[in-house]
């Protein structure tokens, strides 16, 4: 399964594209997508369109997990991360691509077990659980990996709890 994690920036987007066996995760590449300040919104929403649409015309993944927009106090920034989601999710559906969102809490829950980790305590673990030999920079492709390892994680948990139900269920 390919799971592609994207974090969501007006000026720069993250992505981090992972590749796993059911028993590990593997890294297939990592980036950002940045897109001049200056730009009208509509311009930078379409390069990120395009941008995202191309990663999946390129590595088809299989899921897409988004990290969810968490409380912000300034509420345009929230609102145009929400249009960048927009156009991020809607470039992976063209692709026939399956999206999941996690919150930034779920995120370090899920990948360090502690949903307050800071920033260099999860780009650590991503560092070791991936086996790189450094830190995956900049900050918003590491929290794309983050996002994507969230979900192979807990869809691996989930698999297993439903195929163990079936079994229990069909010995009965």
């Amino acid at each position: 399964m390919i799971i592609l994690g994207i974090d969501p920036g007006v000026i720069s987007t993250g992505y981090g594209a992972i590749k796993t066996d059911g028993r590990r995760a593997s890294l297939i590449d990592f980036g950002v997508i940045k897109v001049e300040r200056e730009q009208e919104l509509p311009s930078r929403l379409n390069e990120i369109y395009q941008g995202i649409a191309s990663i999946c015309k390129e590595l088809r993944p299989d899921a897409l997990a988004i990290e969810e927009i968490y409380f912000s106090k300034n509420a345009r920034t929230a609102l145009t991360v929400g249009h960048t989601r927009g156009a991020v999710i809607l470039a992976a559906v063209h692709h026939g691509v399956e999206v999941f969102a996690y919150t930034p809490l779920q995120i370090k829950q899920t990948i360090s077990g502690y949903g307050r980790a800071d920033k260099s305590q999860m780009q650590k673990i991503i560092k070791m659980i991936l086996g790189l030999q450094e830190i995956p920079r900049p900050d918003h492709a590491a929290d794309a990996l983050g996002a994507a390892l969230c979900h192979y994680y807990i869809s691996r948990t989930t698999s297993r709890i439903f195929h163990r139900t079936t079994e229990w269920g069909e010995k009965r």
